[in-house]
């Protein structure tokens, strides 16, 4: 081999070195928040690490669309201060599309249809929302349910109302009296009451309400028809059914919004 030839394999092999590098450096990092309190939707485990069904959702859109994925924990009420900000590209927390939220973010087409829990000591004796007259309830924090019982409390009568800015605090007061009833999505709600020191704490009554959970991004994101596209994909092929059976322990129902694909919405019916 002459000295020409051994340049030229070694320039060629330099240059696919730096393209090579360069190839791999560009992937793109999806910027995720997340509530990380609120189980099974999305929580830390013991090792400090993002698990719960929609984190299995936002890690296979990343798997389909090649990027990385970076996921901080954010309070509440920061998930929309983070995407009008920009500084997400989306974020998940069982959110509901609502037409005001609609105004100021963007909404992926819905994989969930919820229905209001509300939590109390056992033998409560509430059937129903006539019960809730007089009585002290409370919620998350610029949530849909605070919403929903906020458009209400006239209707309802209830007595005092608290907002609380985390799950926990909502609970621990709902298991110490300060409130009677807590009002969340009734998935986290019946999750938590599973764990040992809230075994005192029950659903004592189910409202369906339609809302429905997508993954919120910024208002006309660039990346919001992609993400859609790999949710059409993901309900097609099934592995949004797979996601849905193994943290909720049965398959969804056929004519789900788990499984049925639909387009980006427009306004929150």
């Amino acid at each position: 081999m002459t000295f020409k030839t051994r340049h030229l394999i070694g320039f060629t092999a330099a240059i696919m070195t730096v393209f090579s590098g360069l190839s791999a450096s560009a992937q793109e990092t999806l910027k995720i928040g997340s509530y990380p309190a609120n189980p099974p939707w999305e929580f830390k485990n013991e090792a400090g690490e993002f698990e719960g069904f929609e984190i299995d959702i936002i890690t296979e859109i990343a798997s389909r669309l090649d990027a990385d994925l970076e996921i901080s924990g954010l309070d509440f009420r920061a998930l929309f201060v983070a995407t009008a900000s920009r500084r997400v590209d989306a974020v998940v927390s069982s959110l509901t599309i609502t037409d005001e939220r609609l105004e100021a973010q963007s909404f992926t087409q819905p994989y969930f249809s919820g229905a209001l829990g509300f939590g109390t000591k056992e033998g409560s004796e509430i059937d129903s929302l006539v019960d809730l007259a007089g009585l002290k309830v409370g919620s998350i924090a610029t949530s849909f349910p605070e919403g929903w019982l906020k458009e209400r409390e006239d209707e309802i009568g209830y007595a005092s109302y608290g907002s609380y800015d985390s799950t926990a605090n909502m609970l621990t007061d709902l298991r110490n009296g300060r409130i009677d009833v807590a009002v969340n999505d009734i998935v986290s709600l019946r999750y938590a009451f599973t764990q040992p020191q809230l075994s005192n704490l029950e659903v004592a009554l189910e409202v369906a309400t339609g809302d429905r959970f997508a993954i919120m991004m910024p208002k006309d994101s660039e990346k919001l028809e992609a993400f859609n596209d790999a949710l059409t994909e993901m309900k097609t092929d099934g592995t949004m059914a797979t996601i849905y059976e193994k943290w909720f322990g049965v398959a969804p129902a056929a004519d789900s919004l788990t499984v049925t694909p639909l387009p980006i919405p427009t306004s929150a019916n």
